[in-house]
């Protein structure tokens, strides 16, 4: 795809159409973002949205039946449970749970990694700001610096659960939670005060394919350095919200569309570090 101003203005223009059509909340059945509507205060849609996205690997059906699960486990304010539950307790709670790859141990594991930040920070939007630093430009170091901290929280191994940025992933799962916490519209419903033109593109392989066809990365495949590159795509037609368009772009798939096979979510079956 050429690029240059002109380029730049007709693609928003047919993604600003994309997305008036697209992104309306009556689309966004079936998805783990449907769970953090259940929340009206932000401290437990942030406990909540951290086990959406952790666990959002996998068929669509499965996942919002194991998102389901843990929360109702948590009960009706999951973050005063998480916080005031210790390790023994959570991984009683989540005993025999299993999501694929990831048991109830690793599950009650990073739960108990988020009480901890909480008993820290106060909030878990309080420990990931702590990693932004006057001058970033993206999300990037915080959402190192908070993928770090919790995994150093956890009393047990989230390796399935919570991905390591240092490694060059592409951290689809950590930059979805963003989006949701960050981003307010009728789809995300925000609650952190980030600003979204930090945010980076929560990559998958369907959007990969999507965005290498559009001209945006010509990396073979969907990592750290991918999303980088994409995301600065994107920010040149939207400066202030480079992932305004993530979630019209990956809807059809999701609801059975094109792009990808009907009941699978964005990641395939395994997780999408």
């Amino acid at each position: 795809m050429a690029a240059g101003p002109d380029a730049d203005t007709a693609l928003r223009r047919r993604m600003e159409a994309l997305y008036r059509r697209r992104n309306r909340r009556a689309l966004v059945h079936p998805d783990p973002l449907e769970f953090l509507y259940r929340y009206p205060d932000v401290r437990d849609r942030e406990v909540a949205g951290l086990v959406a996205s952790a666990l959002a690997y996998g068929r669509v059906r499965q996942i919002l039946a194991a998102v389901g699960r843990v929360l109702d486990l948590l009960g009706p304010a999951p973050a005063a449970r998480v916080s005031a539950a210790g390790p023994a307790e959570l991984a009683c709670l989540l005993s025999g749970f299993r999501h694929r790859f990831s048991g109830g141990g690793e599950v009650a594991a990073l739960l108990a990694a988020a009480g901890r930040a909480i008993h820290r920070h106060g909030s878990l939007e309080a420990c990931f700001r702590a990693g932004l630093r006057p001058g970033h430009e993206t999300t990037a170091a915080a959402v190192e610096a908070f993928a770090r901290e919790l995994r150093g929280l956890a009393p047990g191994p989230v390796a399935t659960l919570l991905p390591d940025p240092a490694k060059g992933s592409a951290s689809k799962r950590l930059h979805l939670y963003l989006r949701w916490m960050v981003r307010r519209d009728d789809v995300d419903p925000g609650g952190w005060a980030v600003a979204p033109s930090l945010l980076l593109v929560p990559l998958d392989t369907h959007l990969h394919r999507m965005v290498r066809g559009l001209g945006f990365t010509r990396r073979p495949r969907p990592d750290l350095k991918a999303v980088l590159e994409v995301t600065a795509a994107f920010r040149r037609i939207r400066t202030d919200d480079p992932v305004r368009y993530d979630f019209a772009l990956t809807r059809p798939g999701i609801r059975g569309g094109s792009g990808r096979p009907p009941g699978s979510c964005p990641g395939g079956d395994r997780p999408t570090r």
